[in-house]
């Protein structure tokens, strides 16, 4: 599941929109995390960009669920793992 790979990326992710559009850009990103409850139009441009890039975009149902799998206590919608 993706939540296990977040934990286990630990100190090799990305957490938030602007950082993994950048992060993307610059060929930085194996692997995106996006939340499904999360605003579509805050993910909508990290999708677009990580399908144009070739990047697996994952989504996981929870975006409580996945700023805690980020050591984080607020809610994440996206989250990109680094290379």
């Amino acid at each position: 599941m993706s939540y296990d790979k977040v934990t286990q990326a630990n100190n090799n992710i990305i957490i938030g929109t602007k950082q993994s559009l950048k992060a993307l850009k610059d060929d930085r990103i194996k692997e995106v995390v996006i939340a499904a409850d999360a605003d579509v139009y805050i993910t909508s441009r990290v999708v677009d960009l990580a399908e144009e890039k070739q990047v697996p975009v994952f989504t996981v149902d929870s975006m409580k669920k996945l700023g805690k799998a980020c050591g984080i206590d607020v809610g994440a919608a996206v989250v990109a793992i680094k290379k």
